[in-house]
């Protein structure tokens, strides 16, 4: 490990939770975890996930689960990275590094849900960007979501459209868990549905709508979350509203 370094680093993270950190280092580790034991509870939740996944992934064919293993350096890794960065901007005083949703939030702060604008360009537009739970059911990602998030809306029917759940993804935000489940039609256009906590202190937000460029936004707060329905024009958002009433 490099000297002079603020530890944890977001290397030390990955590694712990990846089972990697030489002994006096994991000492460290779960030393300073005891003093941020809200750190902590979020890195145990990311140790939950990655053997849920491995074993999610066992009876796979070892190539397909090489690919996406959550010890394979791509493509979780670069994700989880934005994640330690933001939530322990504040913990740690770790300045320069945090993640996509930090600095969103703090550039546009008028624009309601700015942060699940960005997730649906990094995860629905992109159709390499990893997911965490793929190719099952939308009651399984039901149960994953509400084991995540007690009391979290039903997900979004949007079969009546075309569109079908692809996956999921388990993300971070400056108030806490964030998540992204990710739908596609047959022609490859995409609309997701984003959950998070609301922002300390603040009021829930009224639903309402907006545009981002090209893309349709739908925000509203229900049950203690907040939520957004984001498609990639006004008429997809249009056949989604119809089917979500």
């Amino acid at each position: 490990m490099r000297k002079n370094n603020t530890f944890p680093s977001e290397s030390d993270i990955h590694a712990y939770v990846d089972g990697r950190l030489d002994e006096i280092s994991q000492r460290r580790m779960r030393a300073w975890m005891r003093v941020h034991p809200e750190r902590a509870k979020i890195i145990a939740d990311w140790q939950r996930d990655a053997r849920e996944l491995q074993t999610a992934y066992a009876d796979l064919p070892m190539e397909t689960s090489a690919a996406i293993s959550p010890r394979a350096p791509h493509p979780r890794r670069w994700w989880r990275t934005a994640i330690v960065a933001a939530s322990l901007f504040l913990a740690v005083g770790v300045s320069g590094i945090a993640g996509w949703q930090l600095h969103d939030r703090q550039q546009d702060t008028s624009a309601p849900m700015a942060d699940a604008v960005q997730a649906y360009r990094l995860f629905a537009l992109d159709r390499s960007a990893p997911l965490d739970v793929v190719r099952t059911s939308a009651g399984d990602i039901q149960a994953w979501m509400s084991r995540r998030f007690p009391g979290v809306a039903h997900l979004p029917d949007l079969s009546a459209s075309g569109f079908r759940v692809v996956g999921a993804r388990l993300l971070a935000d400056t108030a806490g868990p964030a998540a992204i489940v990710v739908y596609r039609n047959q022609a490859g256009e995409s609309v997701s549905f984003y959950v998070r906590s609301p922002d300390p202190g603040t009021r829930p937000i009224p639903r309402g709508e907006r545009h981002d460029g090209q893309l349709a936004v739908n925000y509203w707060s229900s049950d203690g979350y907040n939520y957004a329905l984001v498609a990639g024009n006004a008429a997809i958002m249009g056949d989604s509203q119809r089917v979500t009433g």
